[in-house]
């Protein structure tokens, strides 16, 4: 792997949200490995072999006049990653208690510590998301309770969950990376008690969980709901993000059939997160 070769695009953006998400959404189903964001767009990644120089065209947001876009184009040794995504990952801090980082971060004094390794392929970008979902779990009770977090990416969100005193974690991803990754993260953090699944609802059987976190996105969330409400203990919580503002009504008409009410949301720029009871 020393050697690969990648194509990194360099985009400004304007406005820069949505379209930066939209962006990297699109450029992910293009086959992108990696993003890394910053204030005026962000830097996306694709092994050489996987690319063509038309493959930008297949990118429909693009071509939508609501926001404008320019890019450069060259190409990366995978041995330079480390130097680009140090140069461009910030910590993320939430609240007074919780910091997640790479290990050439200081070290910060707070409660909830989560170290994720700087390589290649990290990570969708969405910080605001997984930023209001660790939110949500620093608010909440874990201690003892049984988790489930589907689209669990690097892991961190089963990682707080651990930190938090859940007895039981299991985290799953469709992606093959972001599983290989998770289990990285776990073993890293010391939460070996998290168990990490490559897959999808189907995994689920009848196990049921008193807390389920799905971060993902609007279309999958509305798919897997009723799945999620099967798997729910009585009294359970369901946290999900990955979708905006707008879209709130659209997901609480399919969890109330279900039995999921609405209980409260928080919002960063236009995503949210919402907080359903069961």
């Amino acid at each position: 792997m020393g050697n690969t070769i990648y194509i990194e695009y360099n985009f400004t953006v304007s406005p820069l949200q949505p379209a930066s998400d939209i962006l990297i959404a699109e450029l992910g189903e293009a086959g992108f490995e990696s993003f890394v964001e910053n204030e005026t767009g962000l830097l996306a990644y694709i092994q050489k072999n996987d690319w063509s120089e038309n493959l930008i065209d297949t990118i429909e947001i693009l071509e939508n006049p609501e926001f404008s876009f320019h890019y450069s184009v060259k190409e990366i040794e995978q041995e330079n990653w480390n130097a680009t995504w140090e140069q461009n990952f910030n910590a993320i801090q939430v609240g007074e208690q919780c910091v997640v980082r790479a290990p050439f971060h200081k070290k910060p004094d707070v409660d909830y510590d989560i170290v994720i390794e700087p390589k290649m392929s990290f990570g969708t970008g969405h910080h605001e998301t997984t930023h209001m979902m660790l939110q949500f779990i620093l608010e909440h009770d874990f201690e003892g309770k049984s988790v489930l977090d589907m689209g669990s990416g690097t892991g961190v969100l089963a990682i707080l969950s651990a930190m938090k005193g859940a007895k039981l974690i299991h985290a799953i991803d469709i992606d093959n990376w972001c599983y290989l990754n998770a289990k990285e993260n776990v073993q890293r953090n010391g939460v070996d008690h998290v168990e990490v699944f490559e897959g999808d609802v189907g995994l689920l059987g009848n196990i049921t969980y008193d807390i389920i976190i799905a971060n993902i996105n609007r279309n999958i969330l509305l798919e897997d709901i009723p799945t999620y409400a099967k798997n729910l203990a009585p009294n359970g919580i369901l946290f999900v993000s990955g979708f905006y503002q707008d879209d709130i009504f659209i997901i609480s008409e399919k969890c109330n059939p279900c039995g999921l009410k609405f209980e409260k949301n928080i919002q960063r720029n236009d995503w949210v997160a919402v907080k359903y009871v069961f």
